[in-house]
């Protein structure tokens, strides 16, 4: 095989293995790798639990350049410093041609140990992808201005950015700045095998949440929504809200202060397919996303998501969607649960359909450009790929 043709070899950086970001990376080391290409993962070690590791379990005959775990805070410190060592001397050893940081501090770490690769004269790609993230911060803050100034400081290290959809890359332009780099928009997307129906079980709830227990994702906009919508029903209703996360206490309190203890139930992370059998309606409530994996996933098992109008989810629901609610707002986002369950064939009228969702949103079509870009950052001519 020619040099020009040569498989890649790839390594992923990103913080916690959890969520959209971990997805996304699942997706493209699986791609990738049956594609003929070399693949590692670098990313946090104190993080994920044992429903990540089963997920690891997954993909590992996948990494043939290993999975690297390392301590990796969320927030910037002084104890960064032998982490980054740490990771230079790691990645070094694995000689890749593509690194690709995913979120702010997956970023951080692909830009600086990619950059102190080539003051070594090792020629290696440096790619970036925000997932959302640093540009969750608003201008407005003195914490916000120092991120996105960061931001655009980095982009001298910089080869490319990736968007995963058209709202990632227009608000990157509004609060960092029209990009000085290589840019490539390219949607987040599902494999085949999430295209399939899955039934719901006969003791399913009326509403589910599947996802991180944080204030971000919106949990306790969907416990008080679920209030109002049992009003709205004039009758009692049932829910389940799965995931982990550090404040799952504040909202099982919530739930007891507020009577809903019996009718709220919760359950730890687990396989998207699992979850989506207690329920017919997935409620995304976020207060800010990017891209979320869930709405992709929900709307390929043939479920009716209701969510937030923030991030790329008009992108995929329909901007002009009746299932799109106003962001933190807990009773307008009732009235559509109201209307999902009291309208018969409410989700069937509202959802785009699967082939929709496909034509745009796939895992292979997502790898294929995501892999095309690595080759023209490194010079090569892409060989012909089975993704």
């Amino acid at each position: 095989m020619a040099d020009e043709q040569r498989p890649l070899r790839i390594i992923h950086c990103f913080r916690s293995p959890v969520g959209g970001i971990f997805r996304h990376v699942r997706d493209l080391v699986e791609e990738h790798s049956k594609a003929g290409h070399e693949v590692g993962i670098l990313c946090d070690s104190s993080t994920g639990g044992e429903h990540e590791n089963r997920l690891f379990d997954d993909i590992r005959p996948y990494l043939s350049l290993g999975l690297t775990r390392v301590p990796i805070r969320r927030a910037p410190g002084i104890s960064d410093i032998p982490v980054i060592w740490d990771t230079y001397k790691t990645i070094k050893s694995l000689r890749p041609d593509v690194l690709h940081g995913h979120g702010a501090k997956g970023g951080v770490l692909a830009r600086l140990v990619g950059s102190a690769l080539r003051v070594n004269r090792y020629r290696v790609a440096r790619l970036y992808t925000a997932h959302g993230g640093s540009l969750h911060y608003s201008r407005t803050s003195l914490l916000g201005q120092f991120v996105l100034k960061m931001e655009r400081l980095q982009e001298y290290l910089t080869d490319a950015l990736v968007f995963i959809c058209e709202y990632e890359r227009d608000t990157y332009m509004k609060k960092v700045g029209k990009p000085k780099t290589k840019t490539r928009l390219i949607y987040n997307g599902i494999g085949e095998r999430d295209f399939q129906v899955i039934p719901t079980r006969s003791d399913a709830v009326q509403f589910i949440y599947i996802g991180m227990l944080r204030d971000l994702k919106g949990p306790d906009l969907f416990v008080d929504a679920f209030a109002r919508t049992e009003r709205l029903a004039g009758r009692p209703l049932s829910a389940l809200m799965i995931g982990d996360g550090p404040d799952r206490d504040k909202y099982r309190d919530m739930m007891v202060e507020r009577g809903l203890g019996k009718r709220i139930s919760m359950l730890p992370a687990m396989r998207v397919q699992d979850a989506f059998t207690m329920s017919d309606n997935v409620v995304v409530p976020s207060r800010a996303e990017a891209m979320p994996y869930i709405v992709l996933e929900a709307l390929g098992a043939g479920k009716t998501v209701i969510a937030s109008r923030v991030g790329g989810i008009p992108e995929v629901l329909g901007k002009d969607s009746s299932a799109l609610v106003a962001p933190g707002d807990a009773g307008d986002l009732a009235r559509v649960m109201a209307e999902a369950i009291a309208k018969p064939g409410w989700g069937r009228q509202t959802m785009p359909s699967a082939d929709a969702v496909k034509a745009v949103f796939s895992a292979p079509v997502m790898a294929k450009d995501v892999l095309k870009l690595y080759y023209e950052l490194v010079g090569m001519t892409p060989q012909p790929a089975n993704i």
